[in-house]
Protein backbone atom coordinates (compact mmCIF):
# COMPACT_ATOMS: atom_id res chain seq x y z
CA UNK A 1 0.00 0.00 0.00
CA UNK A 2 2.78 2.43 0.69
CA UNK A 3 4.86 1.48 -2.12
CA UNK A 4 1.88 2.27 -4.45
CA UNK A 5 0.96 5.37 -3.05
CA UNK A 6 4.43 6.36 -3.14
CA UNK A 7 4.70 5.51 -6.73
CA UNK A 8 1.50 7.37 -7.03
CA UNK A 9 2.50 10.30 -5.34
CA UNK A 10 5.52 10.64 -7.71
CA UNK A 11 3.93 10.06 -10.54
CA UNK A 12 1.57 12.93 -10.39
CA UNK A 13 4.05 15.29 -8.88
CA UNK A 14 6.31 15.00 -11.89
CA UNK A 15 2.73 15.02 -13.94
CA UNK A 16 1.87 18.09 -12.42
CA UNK A 17 5.79 19.75 -13.34
CA UNK A 18 5.89 18.81 -16.44
CA UNK A 19 2.66 19.74 -17.48
CA UNK A 20 3.50 23.69 -16.28
CA UNK A 21 0.11 24.12 -15.07
CA UNK A 22 0.76 23.76 -11.25
CA UNK A 23 3.95 25.71 -9.50
CA UNK A 24 6.34 23.76 -8.18
CA UNK A 25 5.60 25.28 -4.67
CA UNK A 26 2.19 23.90 -4.43
CA UNK A 27 3.25 20.67 -6.00
CA UNK A 28 5.91 19.92 -4.12
CA UNK A 29 3.71 20.71 -0.66
CA UNK A 30 -0.21 19.86 -1.60
CA UNK A 31 0.71 16.47 -2.98
CA UNK A 32 2.76 14.99 -0.60
CA UNK A 33 0.47 16.04 2.24
CA UNK A 34 -2.70 14.46 0.37
CA UNK A 35 -0.61 11.50 0.18
CA UNK A 36 0.02 11.07 3.57
CA UNK A 37 -3.95 11.80 4.21
CA UNK A 38 -4.87 8.79 2.12
CA UNK A 39 -2.56 6.32 3.79
CA UNK A 40 -3.91 7.21 7.62
CA UNK A 41 -1.16 9.55 8.78
CA UNK A 42 -3.09 12.57 8.98
CA UNK A 43 -1.93 12.97 12.22
CA UNK A 44 1.55 13.37 12.31
CA UNK A 45 1.80 15.43 8.93
CA UNK A 46 2.83 18.66 11.09
CA UNK A 47 5.81 16.22 12.35
CA UNK A 48 6.89 14.99 9.59
CA UNK A 49 6.77 18.66 7.74
CA UNK A 50 8.96 19.85 10.85
CA UNK A 51 11.47 17.32 10.05
CA UNK A 52 11.47 18.14 6.62
CA UNK A 53 11.90 21.92 7.25
CA UNK A 54 14.90 20.86 9.87
CA UNK A 55 16.82 19.41 6.93
CA UNK A 56 16.65 21.61 4.66
CA UNK A 57 17.35 24.78 6.48
CA UNK A 58 21.12 24.68 6.89
CA UNK A 59 20.88 24.42 2.92
CA UNK A 60 18.52 27.04 2.03
CA UNK A 61 20.83 29.25 4.98
CA UNK A 62 23.67 28.48 2.53
CA UNK A 63 22.24 29.29 -0.19
CA UNK A 64 20.72 32.74 0.83
CA UNK A 65 23.85 34.33 1.59
CA UNK A 66 26.05 32.29 -1.39
CA UNK A 67 24.02 34.06 -3.84
CA UNK A 68 24.11 37.43 -1.90
CA UNK A 69 27.68 37.09 -1.81
CA UNK A 70 28.85 36.42 -5.53
CA UNK A 71 26.02 38.94 -6.75
CA UNK A 72 27.57 41.45 -4.55
CA UNK A 73 31.20 40.94 -5.98
CA UNK A 74 30.04 40.78 -9.29
CA UNK A 75 28.48 44.46 -8.83
CA UNK A 76 31.67 45.36 -7.16
CA UNK A 77 33.45 44.36 -10.27
CA UNK A 78 35.64 42.06 -8.77
CA UNK A 79 35.94 40.03 -12.38
CA UNK A 80 36.23 43.44 -14.28
CA UNK A 81 39.98 43.18 -14.85
CA UNK A 82 40.04 39.59 -15.70
CA UNK A 83 37.47 39.94 -18.14
CA UNK A 84 39.81 43.15 -19.94
CA UNK A 85 42.77 40.80 -19.56
CA UNK A 86 41.54 38.29 -21.23
CA UNK A 87 39.43 40.40 -24.02
CA UNK A 88 42.94 42.15 -24.74
CA UNK A 89 45.27 38.94 -24.53
CA UNK A 90 42.78 37.40 -27.89
CA UNK A 91 43.37 40.36 -29.58
CA UNK A 92 41.66 39.09 -33.51
CA UNK A 93 42.45 35.30 -32.61
CA UNK A 94 39.46 33.24 -33.18
CA UNK A 95 41.28 30.65 -31.49
CA UNK A 96 42.22 32.97 -28.74
CA UNK A 97 38.64 34.61 -28.12
CA UNK A 98 36.79 30.90 -27.90
CA UNK A 99 39.11 29.74 -25.09
CA UNK A 100 39.19 33.24 -23.14
CA UNK A 101 35.03 33.03 -23.92
CA UNK A 102 35.21 29.72 -21.91
CA UNK A 103 37.71 31.23 -19.18
CA UNK A 104 35.44 34.17 -19.07
CA UNK A 105 32.14 31.76 -18.48
CA UNK A 106 33.42 30.08 -15.80
CA UNK A 107 34.29 33.29 -13.84
CA UNK A 108 31.16 34.92 -14.54
CA UNK A 109 29.22 31.38 -13.66
CA UNK A 110 30.41 31.94 -10.38
CA UNK A 111 27.30 33.28 -8.77
CA UNK A 112 25.24 30.50 -9.84
CA UNK A 113 22.60 32.29 -12.03
CA UNK A 114 22.66 30.84 -15.53
CA UNK A 115 20.55 33.51 -17.07
CA UNK A 116 22.54 36.27 -15.64
CA UNK A 117 25.65 34.49 -16.84
CA UNK A 118 23.97 33.69 -20.48
CA UNK A 119 23.09 38.21 -20.46
CA UNK A 120 26.60 39.16 -19.38
CA UNK A 121 28.65 37.16 -21.72
CA UNK A 122 26.20 37.06 -24.88
CA UNK A 123 26.04 40.97 -24.38
CA UNK A 124 29.60 41.50 -23.89
CA UNK A 125 30.47 39.18 -26.94
CA UNK A 126 28.87 39.13 -29.63
CA UNK A 127 29.72 42.06 -30.93
CA UNK A 128 33.04 41.13 -30.91
CA UNK A 129 32.00 37.33 -33.11
CA UNK A 130 30.16 39.49 -35.30
CA UNK A 131 32.83 42.08 -35.99
CA UNK A 132 35.53 38.97 -36.32
CA UNK A 133 33.13 36.95 -38.86
CA UNK A 134 32.62 33.78 -36.10
CA UNK A 135 29.64 31.73 -36.11
CA UNK A 136 27.06 32.75 -33.43
CA UNK A 137 26.52 29.26 -32.81
CA UNK A 138 30.14 28.93 -31.58
CA UNK A 139 29.27 31.62 -28.87
CA UNK A 140 26.90 30.13 -27.47
CA UNK A 141 28.15 26.74 -27.12
CA UNK A 142 30.94 27.66 -25.62
CA UNK A 143 28.82 30.05 -22.96
CA UNK A 144 26.79 26.72 -22.80
CA UNK A 145 29.98 24.59 -21.68
CA UNK A 146 31.53 26.80 -19.37
CA UNK A 147 28.25 27.35 -17.89
CA UNK A 148 26.82 24.00 -17.47
CA UNK A 149 29.97 22.84 -15.69
CA UNK A 150 30.02 25.60 -13.30
CA UNK A 151 26.09 24.83 -12.61
CA UNK A 152 27.55 22.10 -9.68
CA UNK A 153 28.69 24.94 -7.32
CA UNK A 154 26.58 23.95 -4.13
CA UNK A 155 25.01 27.48 -4.68
CA UNK A 156 23.63 26.06 -7.83
CA UNK A 157 20.33 25.05 -8.52
CA UNK A 158 21.20 20.85 -9.07
CA UNK A 159 23.73 20.55 -6.31
CA UNK A 160 21.38 22.52 -3.65
CA UNK A 161 18.28 20.20 -4.54
CA UNK A 162 20.02 17.41 -4.41
CA UNK A 163 20.93 18.09 -1.22
CA UNK A 164 18.21 19.68 0.17
CA UNK A 165 15.98 16.11 -1.40
CA UNK A 166 18.26 13.66 0.54
CA UNK A 167 19.02 16.17 3.76
CA UNK A 168 22.72 16.14 2.83
CA UNK A 169 25.30 18.74 3.08
CA UNK A 170 28.23 20.19 0.67
CA UNK A 171 30.70 18.69 2.31
CA UNK A 172 29.40 15.63 1.11
CA UNK A 173 27.55 15.86 -2.13
CA UNK A 174 30.29 18.49 -3.31
CA UNK A 175 33.37 18.40 -2.02
CA UNK A 176 34.13 14.87 -3.27
CA UNK A 177 33.46 15.37 -7.05
CA UNK A 178 35.73 18.81 -6.82
CA UNK A 179 38.67 16.86 -8.85
CA UNK A 180 35.96 15.72 -11.25
CA UNK A 181 34.49 19.22 -11.31
CA UNK A 182 37.94 20.48 -12.16
CA UNK A 183 38.69 17.68 -14.64
CA UNK A 184 35.17 19.08 -16.45
CA UNK A 185 36.70 22.44 -16.21
CA UNK A 186 39.62 21.09 -18.26
CA UNK A 187 37.57 19.59 -20.86
CA UNK A 188 35.55 22.24 -21.58
CA UNK A 189 38.56 24.95 -22.12
CA UNK A 190 40.01 21.81 -24.03
CA UNK A 191 37.04 21.23 -26.15
CA UNK A 192 36.82 26.10 -26.59
CA UNK A 193 40.09 25.21 -28.33
CA UNK A 194 38.99 22.50 -30.37
CA UNK A 195 35.89 24.41 -31.56
CA UNK A 196 38.37 27.99 -31.82
CA UNK A 197 40.93 25.88 -33.91
CA UNK A 198 38.16 24.69 -36.61
CA UNK A 199 37.24 28.27 -36.22
CA UNK A 200 40.18 29.80 -37.10
CA UNK A 201 40.53 27.19 -39.80
CA UNK A 202 37.08 28.31 -41.27
CA UNK A 203 37.72 31.89 -41.76
CA UNK A 204 41.21 30.85 -43.39
CA UNK A 205 43.66 29.63 -41.04
CA UNK A 206 45.08 33.38 -40.03
CA UNK A 207 44.79 36.18 -37.25
CA UNK A 208 42.21 38.43 -37.91
CA UNK A 209 43.41 42.12 -37.88
CA UNK A 210 41.54 43.58 -35.27
CA UNK A 211 43.45 45.86 -32.99
CA UNK A 212 43.10 45.00 -29.21
CA UNK A 213 41.70 48.23 -28.20
CA UNK A 214 38.68 47.93 -30.51
CA UNK A 215 38.05 44.40 -28.80
CA UNK A 216 38.02 45.47 -25.44
CA UNK A 217 36.06 48.97 -26.10
CA UNK A 218 33.49 46.88 -28.13
CA UNK A 219 30.08 47.78 -27.42
CA UNK A 220 29.21 45.39 -24.48
CA UNK A 221 32.99 44.12 -23.97
CA UNK A 222 33.73 45.83 -21.20
CA UNK A 223 30.08 47.26 -19.72
CA UNK A 224 32.05 47.69 -15.99
CA UNK A 225 33.91 50.55 -15.32
CA UNK A 226 38.04 50.43 -15.49
CA UNK A 227 40.25 48.97 -12.63
CA UNK A 228 39.64 51.53 -9.38
CA UNK A 229 41.65 54.20 -9.41
CA UNK A 230 41.15 56.10 -5.85
CA UNK A 231 42.54 54.86 -2.93
CA UNK A 232 39.58 53.85 -1.10
CA UNK A 233 38.55 52.07 -4.38
CA UNK A 234 41.66 49.83 -4.67
CA UNK A 235 41.65 49.34 -1.32
CA UNK A 236 38.20 48.05 -1.43
CA UNK A 237 38.82 46.08 -4.60
CA UNK A 238 42.29 44.32 -2.61
CA UNK A 239 39.65 43.55 0.17
CA UNK A 240 36.83 41.39 -1.75
CA UNK A 241 39.53 39.52 -3.49
CA UNK A 242 41.25 38.66 -0.05
CA UNK A 243 37.67 37.79 1.04
CA UNK A 244 36.82 35.73 -1.59
CA UNK A 245 39.95 33.89 -1.49
CA UNK A 246 39.54 33.23 1.71
CA UNK A 247 36.38 31.81 1.30
CA UNK A 248 37.47 29.76 -1.48
CA UNK A 249 40.30 28.27 0.58
CA UNK A 250 37.68 27.63 3.35
CA UNK A 251 35.25 25.69 1.42
CA UNK A 252 38.28 23.09 -0.36
CA UNK A 253 39.32 22.53 3.13
CA UNK A 254 35.95 21.97 4.96
CA UNK A 255 37.00 24.21 7.64
CA UNK A 256 34.10 25.52 8.97
CA UNK A 257 30.36 24.89 8.29
CA UNK A 258 28.93 26.78 5.09
CA UNK A 259 26.28 28.58 6.27
CA UNK A 260 28.08 29.87 9.05
CA UNK A 261 30.73 30.85 6.46
CA UNK A 262 28.60 32.24 3.37
CA UNK A 263 27.08 34.29 6.36
CA UNK A 264 30.35 35.68 7.94
CA UNK A 265 31.76 36.61 4.69
CA UNK A 266 28.57 38.29 3.21
CA UNK A 267 28.25 40.75 5.72
CA UNK A 268 31.92 41.37 6.05
CA UNK A 269 31.41 41.95 2.39
CA UNK A 270 28.19 44.03 3.26
CA UNK A 271 30.43 46.71 5.15
CA UNK A 272 32.76 46.97 2.76
CA UNK A 273 31.15 47.54 -0.19
CA UNK A 274 27.40 48.66 1.01
CA UNK A 275 28.41 50.13 3.94
CA UNK A 276 25.10 52.38 3.50
CA UNK A 277 21.56 51.11 4.31
CA UNK A 278 20.40 53.16 1.25
CA UNK A 279 23.09 50.62 -0.59
CA UNK A 280 22.21 47.80 0.90
CA UNK A 281 18.85 48.15 0.18
CA UNK A 282 19.28 48.15 -3.44
CA UNK A 283 21.35 45.11 -3.39
CA UNK A 284 18.44 43.10 -1.47
CA UNK A 285 15.99 44.92 -4.13
CA UNK A 286 18.45 43.89 -7.42
CA UNK A 287 18.82 40.55 -6.45
CA UNK A 288 16.47 39.60 -3.42
CA UNK A 289 13.92 37.99 -5.92
CA UNK A 290 16.68 35.57 -6.80
CA UNK A 291 16.72 34.62 -2.75
CA UNK A 292 13.08 34.29 -2.41
CA UNK A 293 12.93 32.06 -5.02
CA UNK A 294 15.22 29.69 -4.25
CA UNK A 295 15.15 29.36 -0.59
CA UNK A 296 10.96 28.74 -0.85
CA UNK A 297 11.60 25.83 -3.76
CA UNK A 298 14.09 24.62 -0.79
CA UNK A 299 11.66 24.75 2.29
CA UNK A 300 9.10 23.07 -0.05
CA UNK A 301 11.41 20.46 -1.04
CA UNK A 302 11.88 20.05 2.23
CA UNK A 303 7.95 19.61 3.28
CA UNK A 304 8.10 16.73 0.68
CA UNK A 305 10.79 14.68 1.14
CA UNK A 306 9.73 15.07 4.97
CA UNK A 307 6.76 13.64 4.79
CA UNK A 308 7.15 10.55 2.01
CA UNK A 309 10.14 10.03 4.23
CA UNK A 310 8.43 10.22 8.03
CA UNK A 311 5.37 8.63 6.21
CA UNK A 312 7.93 5.92 5.19
CA UNK A 313 6.45 5.71 1.48
CA UNK A 314 10.11 6.37 0.25
CA UNK A 315 11.48 3.34 2.11
CA UNK A 316 9.01 1.41 0.19
CA UNK A 317 9.31 2.30 -2.35
CA UNK A 318 13.00 1.19 -2.37
CA UNK A 319 12.15 -2.05 -1.06
CA UNK A 320 9.91 -3.08 -4.16
CA UNK A 321 12.35 -1.41 -6.42
CA UNK A 322 14.89 -3.52 -4.92
CA UNK A 323 12.95 -6.74 -5.54
CA UNK A 324 13.00 -6.04 -8.86
CA UNK A 325 16.66 -5.75 -9.32
CA UNK A 326 19.26 -8.33 -8.90
CA UNK A 327 21.93 -7.45 -6.42
CA UNK A 328 25.08 -6.97 -8.77
CA UNK A 329 22.70 -4.06 -10.08
CA UNK A 330 24.08 -2.15 -6.95
CA UNK A 331 26.83 -1.40 -7.67
CA UNK A 332 26.18 -0.02 -10.68
CA UNK A 333 23.47 2.32 -10.07
CA UNK A 334 25.75 5.16 -9.61
CA UNK A 335 27.49 5.25 -12.75
CA UNK A 336 24.37 4.26 -14.29
CA UNK A 337 22.85 7.63 -13.00
CA UNK A 338 25.82 9.35 -14.16
CA UNK A 339 26.05 8.51 -17.46
CA UNK A 340 22.34 9.05 -17.95
CA UNK A 341 22.07 12.70 -15.59
CA UNK A 342 22.72 14.63 -18.43
CA UNK A 343 20.43 13.66 -21.83
CA UNK A 344 17.42 13.63 -18.95
CA UNK A 345 18.24 16.73 -18.46
CA UNK A 346 16.15 17.56 -22.10
CA UNK A 347 13.32 14.95 -20.29
CA UNK A 348 12.82 16.42 -16.31
CA UNK A 349 12.74 19.54 -14.83
CA UNK A 350 15.19 19.96 -12.44
CA UNK A 351 12.41 20.08 -9.49
CA UNK A 352 11.07 16.75 -10.75
CA UNK A 353 14.59 14.80 -11.01
CA UNK A 354 15.98 15.85 -8.10
CA UNK A 355 12.83 15.67 -6.12
CA UNK A 356 10.78 12.48 -7.44
CA UNK A 357 13.23 10.40 -8.94
CA UNK A 358 16.51 11.07 -6.79
CA UNK A 359 15.09 10.09 -3.05
CA UNK A 360 14.04 6.72 -4.48
CA UNK A 361 17.18 6.03 -6.52
CA UNK A 362 19.13 7.25 -3.42
CA UNK A 363 17.13 4.77 -1.02
CA UNK A 364 17.35 2.27 -3.51
CA UNK A 365 20.96 2.31 -3.55
CA UNK A 366 21.04 1.98 0.21
CA UNK A 367 18.67 -1.17 0.51
CA UNK A 368 21.29 -2.57 -1.76
CA UNK A 369 24.12 -1.71 0.32
CA UNK A 370 25.43 1.52 -1.65
CA UNK A 371 25.57 5.24 -0.24
CA UNK A 372 22.77 7.42 -0.96
CA UNK A 373 25.57 10.19 -1.11
CA UNK A 374 27.00 8.62 -4.77
CA UNK A 375 23.86 9.06 -5.95
CA UNK A 376 23.47 12.73 -5.58
CA UNK A 377 26.91 13.05 -6.49
CA UNK A 378 26.41 11.20 -9.74
CA UNK A 379 23.25 13.19 -10.32
CA UNK A 380 25.08 16.26 -10.27
CA UNK A 381 27.56 15.23 -12.98
CA UNK A 382 25.24 16.16 -15.70
CA UNK A 383 21.55 16.38 -14.42
CA UNK A 384 20.43 19.98 -15.54
CA UNK A 385 24.25 21.13 -14.99
CA UNK A 386 25.90 20.47 -18.25
CA UNK A 387 22.60 19.59 -19.48
CA UNK A 388 20.30 22.52 -18.82
CA UNK A 389 21.77 24.99 -21.59
CA UNK A 390 20.80 22.92 -23.65
CA UNK A 391 17.09 21.59 -22.04
CA UNK A 392 14.27 23.17 -23.24
CA UNK A 393 12.60 22.45 -19.92
CA UNK A 394 14.68 25.74 -18.27
CA UNK A 395 13.60 29.48 -19.60
CA UNK A 396 17.72 30.37 -19.35
CA UNK A 397 18.07 27.96 -22.36
CA UNK A 398 16.16 30.30 -24.24
CA UNK A 399 17.93 33.57 -23.13
CA UNK A 400 21.15 32.06 -24.57
CA UNK A 401 19.60 31.23 -27.99
CA UNK A 402 17.50 33.75 -28.31
CA UNK A 403 20.24 36.51 -27.60
CA UNK A 404 22.91 34.57 -29.80
CA UNK A 405 20.47 34.52 -32.90
CA UNK A 406 20.50 30.52 -32.87
CA UNK A 407 17.90 28.16 -33.47
CA UNK A 408 17.62 25.53 -30.12
CA UNK A 409 17.51 22.36 -32.67
CA UNK A 410 20.51 23.52 -33.96
CA UNK A 411 22.38 24.66 -30.99
CA UNK A 412 21.21 21.44 -29.22
CA UNK A 413 22.65 19.28 -32.17
CA UNK A 414 26.41 21.54 -32.47
CA UNK A 415 27.12 21.23 -28.39
CA UNK A 416 25.45 17.93 -27.18
CA UNK A 417 28.79 15.57 -27.82
CA UNK A 418 30.76 18.17 -26.30
CA UNK A 419 28.12 18.42 -23.16
CA UNK A 420 27.59 14.79 -22.63
CA UNK A 421 31.66 14.67 -22.83
CA UNK A 422 32.31 16.84 -20.02
CA UNK A 423 29.44 14.77 -17.84
CA UNK A 424 31.85 11.28 -19.16
CA UNK A 425 34.85 12.69 -18.14
CA UNK A 426 33.69 13.89 -15.22
CA UNK A 427 31.95 10.50 -14.51
CA UNK A 428 35.23 8.71 -14.92
CA UNK A 429 37.48 11.35 -12.71
CA UNK A 430 34.89 10.38 -10.03
CA UNK A 431 35.08 6.73 -10.12
CA UNK A 432 38.96 6.81 -9.82
CA UNK A 433 38.66 9.43 -6.91
CA UNK A 434 36.17 7.69 -4.88
CA UNK A 435 33.29 10.08 -5.32
CA UNK A 436 31.40 7.31 -6.58
CA UNK A 437 32.22 3.26 -7.37
CA UNK A 438 31.54 0.44 -9.06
Amino acid sequence: MLAATGFLTIAVFLAAVLSGRVSVLLALTVIPVLAAVATGSAGRIGEFVADGLETVAPVAIMITFAVLYFSLMVDAGLFDPAVRRVVRWAGGDPLKICVGTAVLTLLVALDGDGASTFLIMISALLPIYKRLGMRRIVLAGIVCLGAGVMNMIPWGGPTARAMAALGLGADVVFIPVLPAMAAGICWVLFAAFLIGRSERRRLGGAVLDLPTPEIADAPGAATAPAAPRSRIERIRFATNVVLTSALIVVLLFQLADLPVVFLCAFVLAVLVNRPTWDGQRALFEKHGHNVVLVTSMIFAAGVFTGVLGGSGMISAMAQALVGLLPDSAGGMLPVAVAVSSMPLSLVFTPDAYYFGVLPVLAETSAALGGDPAEIARAAILGQMTTGFPLSPLTASTFILVGMAGVELGRHQRFIFGWAFGTTLVMTAVALATGAISL
